[in-house]
């Protein structure tokens, strides 16, 4: 299993409470490419995978995941503490404190809650490592998305960290994709999926 270090792998010190961007920061919480779909989507996938090289990036980077996810949970609970009734109301957080208070609640900015919908545990390595490169750019970009309404130094700085950390994960699974293209049959390339090629169609007999 893991050794669980009880720090932050990135230290986040939010001094001003922001409920409104809170609200859009939670969508890397548990919205559809959010921290917590990567996490499941990689743990899951390692266990099909065929060759020790991916299956260990896998662990590595989904193992990162939750790391990240405590992070992004963090940034939420730090910009939601303390808040007056007025500064709820006037930040438009009236709808997810109904419901959750200040808790930390995974679910997209537009408010639907997490569902595994959103990731794909396939069991063919081409097709989970194709899923991973692009999970790994949606994250990215909704990094981007998110930094664009950020004006807060202390939310920044931690956010740019979790975007960068997408393109490394990017880069590592297009390490991964070139491993197992060099070594899947050429003639097979599904390596778990039937050889067509091969099928011979079973005439009925008269």
């Amino acid at each position: 299993m893991w050794v669980y270090e009880k720090k932050l792998e990135y230290p986040i010190r939010i001094k001003n409470p922001n409920p409104k961007l809170a609200k859009i920061i939670c969508t890397q919480y548990g919205g559809p490419d959010g921290e917590l779909g990567a996490s499941l989507r990689y743990l899951s996938q390692r266990f099909s995978m065929p060759f020790p090289e991916l299956k260990a990036i896998l662990t590595d980077i989904g193992t990162e995941e939750l790391a990240h996810l405590e992070m992004v949970g963090t940034i939420v609970y730090q910009l939601t503490r303390n808040l007056t009734p007025e500064e709820i109301e006037k930040a438009g957080f009236a709808d997810y404190f109904v419901d959750h208070t200040t808790g930390v609640y995974p679910q997209a900015a537009g408010g639907f809650p997490y569902t595994a919908a959103s990731m794909q545990v396939k069991g063919d390595t081409i097709t989970d490592l194709h899923e991973d490169m692009a999970a790994e750019q949606k994250a990215r970009t909704t990094y981007d998305n998110i930094l664009r309404f950020c004006d807060d130094p202390d939310v920044i700085d931690p956010i740019r960290f979790l975007r960068e950390r997408e393109i490394v994960h990017y880069q590592r699974f297009g390490e991964g994709l070139r491993i197992a293209t060099d070594k899947l049959d050429s003639k097979n390339f599904y390596a778990f999926n039937p050889s067509f090629d091969k099928c011979e169609v079973k005439k009925d007999k008269k």
